[in-house]
């Protein structure tokens, strides 16, 4: 590393302001076969200390002429976050072994006895609308706090109306959060699961933004047994015609969800918000753990209120230390006058909305009028200018993110511009001012 790129790392870290530094690629051009790094999943480990997955690929994002091929990588901090390991190999292609096998998305989940299965998509080489997002299911498992990993084993997916129907091509599917303990005891999660161009409402598209998506959930019901990879046990809800479907803004009749965010509600209910392309975030909730679902609609800061904009990009949604939540979002519908797919951004900067239990309204979540939290200045991890030729061209914040609620500290992890990780304290100082809408004492619902 050369003492000016150095430097330019070292500045640009900063810029979002992060209280922890989890991960600094030594290069953006590609050359140490660490420029990007995304789906930064941090979780409690079964030994107390803070552990986290995520997808890494060789070159920065946007940077002209890189291919994305991913693989999983896995590091520990003993001191809460303040330090981290350096990343180890999981599973997936390493730097010199070619592209197959490709290993993304990669999601935990720790049985009571300390067992950590990585669940994962697994590209062989085919392809639907998207390489990276088609595969099957597959898992590995470390008995030692992630010190060595099994062998990958694959978990059947059932035959969906939506996937290919000649079998020849896997799934399109992507898990993008940590999963959550159900009221069971089990794992529960939702997922993207894009149509293929066989059966979709579109078979050809100006962007990957009009590529026909749905929300499914899965629920791994025996992970505390123990199972070796290839034997956890899935259940599948809110799937086939009873999968989430938004209306795309141009094609209405084409569904556009991605992206389930998950929370508990105070009264066991669960509430998901997802990202669409129509300009705003959409909800939907099930009363009875995630079985059945509502049918979406349009998140609105409070009953009757304003919708939250977003455009095709990340918006998760967690739970405070205090039972509060925060939503992170862009505040923004979007480019809808921009060519192809410039309706997912901009990305920045990224926002937040406090959110509060109202039990007796009909959306039962209301928030906060949003708070700038963090930006990178239409700044690339180079330090140049958003469209610098030859440059990475990414400057947004795309927050494939998690979140701790450790000891009362409540604790952001994210991609910035997808190629540093970071953490960043959401602390009582910052929601010190954003007030909740209340209910009226008058107010009945509908």
């Amino acid at each position: 590393m050369t003492a000016d790129v150095k430097a330019t790392l070292a500045a640009e870290v900063q810029r979002t302001q992060p209280d922890f530094t989890v991960y600094v690629p030594e290069h953006y051009d590609g050359s140490t076969n660490d420029g990007l790094n995304e789906h930064f999943l941090v979780f409690d480990g079964p030994d107390g200390s803070l552990m986290g997955v995520w997808t890494q690929s060789v070159v920065a994002t946007g940077l002209p002429g890189g291919r994305q091929v991913n693989r999983i990588v896995f590091a520990r901090s003993d001191d809460e976050g303040v330090t981290w390991t350096e990343p180890t190999h999981v599973v997936g292609p390493k730097p010199a072994s070619g592209v197959d096998g490709m290993a993304s998305w990669a999601f935990p989940l720790v049985s009571k006895s300390g067992r950590i299965h990585v669940v994962y998509n697994r590209n062989d080489g085919r392809a639907g609308w998207i390489s990276m997002h088609t595969g099957t299911m597959a898992a590995v498992c470390s008995d030692d706090c992630g010190l060595t990993w099994s062998e990958p084993q694959d978990i059947p997916m059932p035959e969906s109306p939506y996937d290919d129907p000649t079998g020849e091509t896997p799934a399109e599917w992507i898990v993008w959060q940590a999963p959550m303990r159900d009221l069971s005891g089990g794992w529960f999660v939702g997922y993207s699961h894009w149509v293929n161009k066989a059966v979709a409402t579109l078979t050809e598209v100006k962007g990957w933004t009009e590529i026909e998506s749905v929300v499914e959930f899965m629920r791994f019901t025996n992970v505390d047994e123990d199972p070796a990879p290839g034997e956890l046990s899935v259940q599948y809800s809110g799937w086939g015609d009873q999968a989430l479907r938004v209306p795309h803004w141009r094609h209405p009749l084409l569904s556009v969800s991605q992206e389930p965010s998950l929370v508990r509600l105070p009264d066991q209910r669960l509430f998901c918000v997802m990202r669409t392309c129509s300009g705003y975030i959409w909800w939907s909730e099930s009363s009875d753990d995630g079985e059945t679902w509502c049918s979406p609609r349009p998140l609105l800061d409070r009953d009757f209120g304003l919708p939250l904009l977003n455009p095709v990009g990340c918006d998760p949604m967690y739970e405070l230390a205090d039972g509060r939540y925060v939503l992170f979002y862009s505040n923004n519908r979007g480019n809808i006058d921009g060519a192809g797919a410039s309706d997912a951004g901009p990305r920045r900067p990224s926002f937040i909305a406090l959110g509060e239990f109202r039990a007796d309204a009909d959306q039962p979540v209301w928030f906060s009028p949003p708070k700038q939290f963090m930006d990178t200045d239409d700044t690339s991890v180079a330090g140049t200018p958003a469209g610098t030729p030859g440059m990475p061209s990414n400057t947004g914040l795309s927050l494939y993110s998690s979140f701790t609620a450790r000891n009362g500290r409540n604790v952001l992890w994210y991609p910035d511009r997808k190629f540093f990780l970071l953490g960043k304290k959401v602390t009582n100082a910052f929601l010190k001012d954003m007030v909740v809408p209340e209910v009226r004492p008058s107010y009945r619902g509908v």
